[in-house]
């Protein structure tokens, strides 16, 4: 029997088309797929893809929303950071989302924090960066 994760913040987004970002997360990022909601009509009202490392996102097809709850992101206006595991799986998922038609921002990278990053634009305009920083320690 499987159990949720411990509580942490899931980023979410819509997609022009979800199916296909879906994908591309999987193939070209190395995200897994948890879990698709989709209506009769197809279309993705929530999917949940998991990284690896910890932590995830949440997306939709972008849609007319008629339950109340109003959606204000538009496709293509989401910026992110995924914590890499070390440096060679930053300069991996870099080179494998390149390949698989991402737009490059900056090729690996060292910073003067410590990190080594990278950042793409996915297929619908989102801003991807990834790195080696995981955050400074919450304290209080």
């Amino acid at each position: 029997m499987s159990t949720a994760p411990a509580p942490q913040v899931w980023p979410t987004l819509r997609a022009r088309d979800a199916r296909a970002l879906i994908d591309f997360y999987v193939s070209a990022f190395g995200f897994t797929e948890s879990v698709v909601y989709a209506g009769d009509d197809g279309v993705i009202h929530h999917a949940e893809l998991g990284w690896p490392p910890g932590g995830g996102i949440m997306l939709g097809q972008e849609r007319e929303d008629t339950s109340g709850r109003a959606w204000s992101l538009a496709p293509g206006t989401f910026g992110g950071y995924a914590v890499t595991r070390d440096a060679a799986h930053t300069d991996e998922v870099f080179a494998r989302a390149v390949a698989a038609g991402a737009t490059p921002l900056a090729e690996p990278y060292d910073t003067e924090y410590g990190s080594h990053d990278a950042a793409v634009l996915d297929p619908e305009g989102n801003h991807w960066q990834f790195g080696t920083y995981p955050g400074h320690p919450v304290t209080g």
